[in-house]
């Protein structure tokens, strides 16, 4: 027989909370080599993110990437830990922490807030694991990927249900599936970049740089590319910018093939070309600094802007656990626990009482 998580210590005493999961890719849990080439493992080894068969796949990832990419990471992945631990967990537990004291003043019943990651730690399992422990028997799932893509949201969907299937009570669930287009989500990225550019003058071009996916998702269904357009022209429109004053790219590509274009780097490197030598770069489907951000565009690409004949490349960070992001978050988690919290807060009151049978 299948052995089932219990949750034998649960009350039964009809004080049943909402907790809201908040999800990330995760990072590695330090910088070394193996750290890494754990991660990694664990990262692309998911069919969500590599699509080609396994036969074929994972000779090659255990072979020949995984024994080699570590190494080459394990500089930027330095630079990065510079301060004992992963910028992307310390930023995540205080956007963590922000939205559950936020949340707090909202609402008359607790509701507890955990992050779990993908592929690191703290995982998916002990996040929700820990929420039931705090009394949550409604569960609302968050993932940090404001433009839904099946390599990063339906990857959540996959752990979050691999989870629920091997508890014995299973909490009831909804799902943030995407929020591109939310109002607080494009206000919080339109004074991030709006501050920014208060505090040190703003720049002749803005580039909304975004992860990059294989151009075959997209064809074959995924909404990514067109969420992060849309995504783009409301902030655009938000910041009252006009045509040519703005452009969108895509960055962090892995292995060949045609990834979704054009590419963050070429872009950078050919507006000098152009007469544009000073640029603003934000990466609007990043809700917390990592790698891609910290090292790949504020480090490399930057170099690569200024070798091209640029004088200054700006990035502007994250949203990351600024208090517009943890309101906007907050309305969303108001917005899809619509019929919960409420009948949770009475019920704890004891505003339902319980119904006994006369017979």
């Amino acid at each position: 027989m299948p052995q089932f998580l219990g949750t034998p210590g649960f009350p039964h005493d009809g004080n049943e909370r909402v907790g809201v999961l908040l999800v990330n890719s995760g990072s590695p849990d330090s910088a070394s080599v193996r750290d890494i080439r754990r991660f990694l493992g664990s990262l692309l080894s998911d069919p969500r993110v590599v699509e080609l068969p396994r036969w074929l796949w994972l000779p090659i990832l255990h072979g020949l990437i995984l024994p080699i990419r570590p190494l080459r990471s394990a500089r930027k992945y330095r630079e990065m830990f510079a301060a004992g631990r992963s910028p992307l967990l310390s930023l995540s537990e205080s956007l963590r922490a922000g939205l559950e004291s936020e949340l707090a003043q909202r609402v008359a019943s607790p509701v507890p807030v955990a992050i779990g990651m993908l592929y690191s730690s703290p995982s998916i399992e002990s996040a929700i694991l820990g929420l039931i422990d705090s009394g949550a028997r409604r569960l609302l799932v968050v993932p940090l990927f404001p433009q839904y893509c099946g390599v990063t949201t339906g990857a959540v969907y996959d752990k979050v249900a691999g989870v629920l299937g091997r508890l014995r009570w299973a909490p009831e669930l909804r799902y943030v599936a995407d929020y591109h287009d939310d109002d607080g989500y494009i206000e919080a990225l339109r004074a991030s970049i709006a501050a920014h550019w208060a505090a040190h003058g703003r720049t002749g071009h803005l580039l909304l740089s975004w992860h990059g996916v294989p151009s075959a998702y997209c064809d074959k269904g995924d909404p990514y590319h067109k969420r992060c357009h849309a995504t783009a022209q409301q902030l655009a429109d938000a910041l009252r910018l006009h045509d040519g004053e703005w452009s969108v790219a895509f960055q962090s590509r892995f292995g060949g093939g045609s990834w979704l274009r054009p590419y963050t780097e070429e872009v950078l490197e050919s507006l000098p070309a152009r007469g544009v030598h000073t640029a603003t770069v934000a990466c609007p489907g990043f809700a917390i600094d990592c790698l891609e951000t910290l090292e790949e565009i504020e480090v490399e690409d930057r170099a690569r802007f200024l070798r091209a004949g640029g004088t200054r490349l700006d990035y502007v960070a994250a949203l990351n656990a600024r208090p517009e992001h943890v309101q906007a978050l907050s309305r969303l988690v108001a917005l899809h626990t619509r019929g919960w919290i409420g009948a949770a807060a009475a019920r704890a009151a004891g505003a339902f009482p319980r119904v006994v049978s006369s017979s």
